[in-house]
Parts: C-alpha cells; sequence; structure tokens
C-alpha cells in the first residue's frame, strides 16, 4: 500500500486529541456547574479566578493572563458585568482603558466554583500517576513554547 505523504494522520497527532480532550473538559465543567445551581461558564470561572487572585486588572492585562483576543474578552465581561460578577471602570489617567473588578457576588459564586473545578481536575487525573502528570505539563510547555515562537500574540 502506497502511504501519501500530504496526508496526516490526525489520530497520531497531539492536536485532535488536545481538541476532543479540550471539549470533554468543558462539557464537564459546565455539566457540573450547571447541576449545583451556578450560572457560570468556564471561561467565567477563568476570569473571576484570576481576578480573585490577581486584584483588578486592566482589559489588555486579563486578555493576556487569559490567553483571550480583546474583541472576545469585551462580549464575555459584558455579559459578566450583567450579572452583577466583575465591574469596569474607566482609568483615572486614561478613559479608554477600562479597569475590571470582582464584585462580592462574582467573589461568591468564584468560592462556590472552586471545588468543583478541583473535582473535575481530580476525575480527569484519577489513575494517571504524577510521573505521568509531570511528563505531560512537559510536553504541554514544549508545545505552547513552539506555538508562542510561530505566533507572537501569546
Amino acid at each position: 500500500m502506497v502511504t501519501n505523504p500530504n496526508i496526516i494522520d490526525l489520530e497520531s497527532s497531539i492536536g485532535p486529541w488536545l481538541g476532543k480532550t479540550v471539549k470533554m473538559v468543558d462539557y464537564y465543567v459546565q455539566e457540573s456547574f450547571k447541576e449545583n445551581n451556578i450560572d457560570l461558564t468556564k471561561e467565567q470561572a477563568i476570569i473571576l479566578k484570576v481576578l480573585s487572585e490577581k486584584g483588578s486588572q486592566n482589559q489588555n492585562e486579563l486578555a493576556c493572563s487569559t490567553f483571550r483576543d480583546k474583541s472576545s474578552l469585551a462580549r464575555l465581561l459584558s455579559t459578566m458585568e450583567n450579572k452583577k460578577y466583575i465591574v469596569r471602570k474607566p482609568d483615572k489617567d486614561d478613559k479608554r482603558i477600562n479597569n475590571v473588578s470582582i464584585t462580592k457576588l462574582g467573589e461568591s459564586i468564584n468560592h462556590k466554583s472552586l471545588p468543583l473545578i478541583r473535582e473535575v481536575v481530580t476525575t480527569m487525573q484519577q489513575n494517571i500517576s504524577e510521573k505521568d502528570i509531570k511528563n505531560t505539563i512537559k510536553i504541554l510547555q514544549k508545545i505552547q513554547s513552539n506555538l508562542t515562537t510561530e505566533v507572537h500574540s501569546f
């Protein structure tokens, strides 16, 4: 049988496996939030976690911290602002810059979501040795490094 060098065997490539896994994790997190009556998406949970840990950030800093493009972040923040999870205030020195802060309600939702996220991580990593977890992280860091070299927007 002649193999075509132009055809990529996707099942032997890391990319599709990463994509499938991310979608499964997204679904699992979303179902966990829904079962526990938490009105939050995984993306919103990440924003709340960053703001809770790092404090107020401007939208550019938040985009970098969460690896999101500015326009999708702006839409996400609008939704979160409508839910009263965050507030955006113009910077005192430069009115073009919005500073984003977590609200008390946002802190409360973040506090409720963290145990569920920990549970997802525990489920995700069950039956995987500490050594395999560390090796997987190293491999993912190499992939990120390769892509960061190629794509300068991160």
